[in-house]
Formats: C-alpha cells, sequence, structure tokens
C-alpha cells in the first residue's frame, strides 16, 4: 500500500545532488566490456581536485565504454556529444576555469552558453508524512559529516580495490551501477566536478565510496615486532602478580592470627574503676594489716624427731623476735630455726629463751637490717567487742590476715600437758576472739585498730572430730585465745634479760581433784609436807590446808587451775586480796606474791 506516496524508484543517498558536484547520470543499460579490469596505478598530481581521480579507481567516475579515455584525443578529433541531462536532473555545474587538467582523463567539455542554468528539483515529491528517506531531511540534507575510523597503529593495510561496485565487486571500466534504468547504448564521458582539496589527514578516503574500501594509514611496525618487549612486559607483570599475592597472603594470615586470638575486630571492654593511690583508713582492716605486716615474720623449725610452722613478730631493732614456746620447741637444742621476713628475706635465728609455764619463747636474728618493731598496746584497755586483727601463717600461708573482734576476756585456759607430768601445761588468762587462728597462727600478733598489739594467738577450741589424737588435724571454729600483751611484755623482758621467766606463787599445793566450786589447799604437799608452804606468801597471809578460795579481787575461780591463771596474770611482788571459806565460813585476807622460777 503506496500511501498516495510517489512510485517512482527511490533514490539512494549516492545520486543525492550536492552543491559543487556534478550530476552523475546513470546508464541505461550494462556495457558489453569485460567484468573485470586490471587496476590502473595512476598518479593523481597534487593539488588536483577530489573528483580527479585515476579511471577505474573506486572513489572516481567510472570511464566510459569505447575510446580508451586514458590517452588525450588528437588536435584535430572531433569532441564527443555531451552525455543528455534527463529533465529532471541538475544541469552540470561549470568548473573552475583554471582547474588542472587531470593526466590520462578525457577533456571535460564547457557549459553551452545557450542552455540556461535550470534550478535543481528534487527526485521525488516531497513526502507530507516526513518519513525518511522522503521527508526531512529527506534528498536535500547534505550527507552527515564522516569521521575517518583510524586502525590501530601497526594493523596491514591491504591495497585498495579497484573497479568495484558499491557492494564490493568487481565491474568493467565505464559502467556504472544501475538503479532501476537502462544505461544509454553509447555512453558519454561524465564531467568530473573538482572538489575542494581534503586536508591531509583524510589522505583520499571518500565516504560515497565502496564500503569494502580499506582505510589507508601511516605505516607502522610490522605486526609481531614488539613481541620482545612484551614478553618482558608479561614477565614483569607476572612477578608483580606473584608479589601482591605473597603480601596479600601475609596481610591475610595477620589477619587471621589477630582474629583468633582477640576474638575478632570487636573487642569487648568491661567498664572498671580508676585505679587509687592505694590508700586506706588507718583503722580500716586494710590499714591495719598496710601497717603490721613487714613486723610480722614465719618460722620454720626442725629437729631430730619433729618440725613445725609458726608465727612470731618483731620486738625490737636488735633482732628479737616473740612467739610462742611450742612453735621452737621441736627444735630442741640441736634443732634450726628459719625466720622469714614479709619480704621475702630470710635469716638464721636462735633461741634466747623460752617458759612452758606461759607459753612464750623469744628468738633473735643477727645481721638483719632495716627492722621494724611493732607497737606494744595495752591489754587491760580491751572490751568485749572491740575489733581486733590476727596475722600469720596458717597451714604455712605466710602474711594471713583475718580479723574479728574480742568476744571474750579473762579467759582462763591450759595447753599442753603431753608429757604427763604437768611440766609442760601452760595456764593462760587469755583473751578470747573469734578471729579466725589456725595452726600457723601460732605465736603471732592480735592487734587493735591502731595496728598495736594487745594479744600473743597461742591457742584454739577444736571440734572434736578434728582432734589431733583421732588422726585429724584440727581447724578455727572461731574460738581462738590469745596470751594478753601485758603479761608477754613481762615474760619477754625478763627471757631477753635472764633468759628465764619468774612466775608469781602464794605458796600453797592445791588439791586438783576436787570437784566443788573453787580452788581448794591440798592437805598434804607432793612430798607428804604440808601442803602450805612454811614461811611462804599464802602462810604469811594465814591460808590453812582445806580452806578453799572462791575470788581474787573479787573474781571468782571455780576450780584450782582458774586460781593458778588469776595468779599468774599479776607479776611477783603484787598485793592480791583472796576470799576464801572455811568451816562453812567466808574470810577475806592479803597477800603479796612471791616468785619461783619457771622451767
Amino acid at each position: 500500500m503506496d500511501d498516495g506516496k510517489t512510485t517512482e524508484p527511490r533514490a539512494k543517498w549516492w545520486s543525492r545532488p550536492s552543491t559543487g558536484r556534478g550530476t552523475h547520470t546513470a546508464p541505461q543499460d550494462p556495457s558489453s566490456v569485460e567484468d573485470t579490469v586490471e587496476p590502473v596505478d595512476t598518479p593523481v598530481e597534487p593539488g588536483a581536485p577530489r573528483d580527479a581521480v585515476p579511471a577505474g579507481h573506486p572513489a572516481g567516475p567510472a570511464p566510459a565504454a569505447g575510446p580508451d579515455l586514458r590517452k588525450a584525443p588528437a588536435a584535430d578529433a572531433p569532441a564527443p556529444e555531451a552525455a543528455p541531462v534527463p529533465p529532471h536532473a541538475a544541469p552540470p555545474v561549470e568548473p573552475p576555469a583554471q582547474a588542472p587538467a587531470v593526466s590520462g582523463a578525457a577533456p571535460v567539455p564547457g557549459p553551452d552558453p545557450a542552455v540556461a542554468p535550470q534550478t535543481a528539483q528534487p527526485l521525488h515529491e516531497p513526502d507530507q508524512y516526513s518519513t525518511p528517506p522522503y521527508g526531512g531531511p529527506g534528498p536535500w540534507a547534505p550527507a552527515p559529516p564522516v569521521q575517518r575510523p583510524t586502525p590501530a597503529h601497526g594493523t596491514p593495510v591491504p591495497p585498495p580495490y579497484a573497479g568495484t561496485n558499491g557492494a564490493g565487486l568487481a565491474m568493467p571500466p565505464g559502467t556504472t551501477p544501475p538503479y532501476g534504468t537502462t544505461p544509454p547504448p553509447h555512453p558519454q564521458p561524465v564531467p568530473v566536478q573538482p572538489h575542494p582539496q581534503p586536508s591531509p589527514q583524510w589522505g583520499q578516503y571518500d565516504p560515497w565510496g565502496a564500503p569494502r574500501q580499506p582505510l589507508v594509514t601511516q605505516p607502522g611496525p610490522p605486526l609481531g615486532s614488539d613481541r620482545g618487549p612484551r614478553r618482558r612486559g608479561r614477565g614483569t607483570v607476572l612477578v608483580g602478580a606473584l608479589l601482591l599475592a605473597l603480601v596479600a597472603g601475609g596481610i591475610g594470615g595477620g589477619i587471621g592470627a589477630y582474629i583468633e586470638r582477640n576474638g575478632g575486630f570487636t573487642r569487648i571492654e568491661l567498664p572498671q574503676d580508676d585505679a587509687d593511690a592505694g590508700g586506706r583508713a588507718p583503722d580500716s582492716v586494710a590499714g591495719i594489716a598496710a601497717s603490721a605486716l613487714p613486723s610480722v615474720v614465719t618460722l620454720h623449725v626442725s629437729g631430730s624427731s619433729e618440725s613445725g610452722t609458726g608465727t612470731g613478730f618483731v620486738l625490737d631493732d636488735r633482732g628479737h623476735i616473740l612467739t610462742n614456746n611450742h612453735v621452737v620447741a621441736p627444735a630442741g637444742s640441736s634443732g634450726r630455726i628459719t625466720v622469714t621476713f614479709s619480704g621475702g628475706e630470710t635469716a638464721e635465728a636462735e633461741i634466747v629463751g623460752k617458759d612452758s609455764g606461759y607459753d612464750l619463747a623469744v628468738v633473735k636474728v643477727d645481721g638483719v637490717s632495716g627492722l621494724k618493731p611493732l607497737p606494744l598496746g595495752n591489754s587491760d584497755n580491751v572490751r568485749v567487742g572491740d575489733p581486733v586483727v590476727a596475722i600469720g601463717a596458717p597451714f604455712d600461708l605466710s602474711n594471713t590476715v583475718t580479723s574479728g573482734i574480742i568476744s571474750a576476756k579473762d579467759r582462763p585456759i591450759t595447753a599442753g600437758g603431753e608429757k604427763g607430768d604437768g611440766s609442760d601445761i601452760s595456764y593462760v588468762d587469755a583473751l578470747q576472739t573469734d578471729a579466725p587462728i589456725n595452726p600457723g597462727n601460732s605465736g603471732g600478733p592480735l592487734v587493735d585498730t591502731h595496728a598495736h598489739v594487745i594479744g600473743i594467738n597461742s591457742a584454739i577450741r577444736a571440734a572434736d572430730s578434728g582432734s589431733a589424737t583421732e588422726g585429724g588435724q584440727a581447724g578455727s571454729i572461731g574460738l581462738g585465745f590469745a596470751i594478753p600483751i601485758n603479761q608477754g611484755k613481762r615474760v619477754a623482758e625478763e627471757l631477753i634479760n635472764t633468759g628465764r621467766a619468774t612466775h608469781p606463787v602464794i605458796g600453797v599445793t592445791l588439791d586438783m581433784k576436787y570437784t566443788g566450786d573453787g580452788a581448794k589447799v591440798g592437805p598434804k604437799g607432793a612430798d607428804g609436807t604440808s601442803s602450805v608452804t612454811e614461811g611462804g606468801p599464802g602462810a604469811k597471809a594465814g591460808v590453812r590446808p582445806g580452806d578453799v578460795i572462791t575470788a581474787v579481787d573479787g573474781k571468782r575461780v571455780h576450780n584450782g587451775e582458774e586460781l593458778i591463771v588469776k595468779i599468774r596474770a599479776h607479776r611477783p611482788g603484787d598485793r592480791l586480796k583472796l576470799t576464801l571459806r572455811r568451816g562453812g565460813k567466808d574470810l577475806s585476807m592479803t597477800v603479796t606474791l612471791g616468785s619461783a622460777t619457771g622451767a
């Protein structure tokens, strides 16, 4: 369906008229000349017009069949007739008068002055629907600008093809591809219209030429001439890739190790208080321990048959150390005692003096400097409920600190008695504390809130299941006992000065089997003599055999052990008020304590 459009043959883009270019009339019939012609390499003179190209060149006009146009006609030869101009085609444009002649081309006849110039007419009626190629731009539009596709440098370009039509097929000289028309029987030479000189960049490139015509580019090095440098380039790239792989592997390994060690890139940090200066209130447990620990030592005792561990504390800068008698007892007369200070220094020690009745002993170290004596308090000022701190080496764990209170005072206790004759029994009017005390704490200080010594840790009340006689090891159940420092100070001074301690006595022998309330004076002494020593403190005060002493200085006593403890809590020469019962009557008398040398 033609929709009212013209039915004339469509004009191709190569048939569009252009300014400055002659009209090319297609021949009516194909020429009978051979389909192929050998290309003729005819040089083009410099400065020649664009269309002045050698005959037979694909970009130039096809030579007409007939006479050989490559040679100039003779001077007397008649001029060939001009080719008829179709009524719808534009008349040929007269070339410039000074256009140089093309070598080997036929002379171009000049325009006929009798023929008036005609206005160029379109090849078809305008398309009202503006459908290309009939509508705008249609045949009136100039050819689109053509850019030369330059081959890559070094690409070999084959020589141009000669004698081909637009489809790349070989054509005989002087023929033009038909387009729906029959070429004239005698084709006439077509005048060649000059074109502006192309820029050197484009050379002889003709956008209207055959599509298969290769482009001419500048000569370059032959293909494959740079294989040597390329090989070297590949080698460099290969080495670079290898180094990159090694670096990447190292980085990856480092990242993997970091993740494995730290659990990933996100590290969890928990909030925490800043570090302080470490200061504590002097009366706090930490403040007390910081003040007392440098003066506390650990003793390791070894003898011929047994060994043990205990605690002591420094009394003066001369190296005297106070501890319990049962701590140093395993050394005997030839054993070894090693003292370890809180800082880790060690030194050998020797016994200065000891007393089993008080369960106290003093040892001395020589050649040790920087000793810090521990201040001594007053045990008479202690009240039940006062806070206390115990320091020692329970189970050989040095510098152990425990805290508690004074749970009782004047608690009469006896310890020892393993020998069976009573010579090793100690009588202590003790301070009771609930501060944990365990084996190894013996001999260590019990200090108050001022870090002053108020007692010497000596004994504990163990549970029956943990007694040593049953093969177990006793532990703390919150019942610990300490020798009051007032008694310890007096004994320590005597041991340092004389090597022995004195015991206060009243000069009577007690009946330890009495089960009644109070301490009963026995009927006879151990050797069968009187139970009241003649001329002794008791005899002078009026004590008689059979009397029952019920109080000392107003404090009740319930048995003979308590009476001994109360007496030993004083010094020899002290005056005591005794309350006794005789024949059912209560009597009171005052006694001045005598002295006896302890063992």
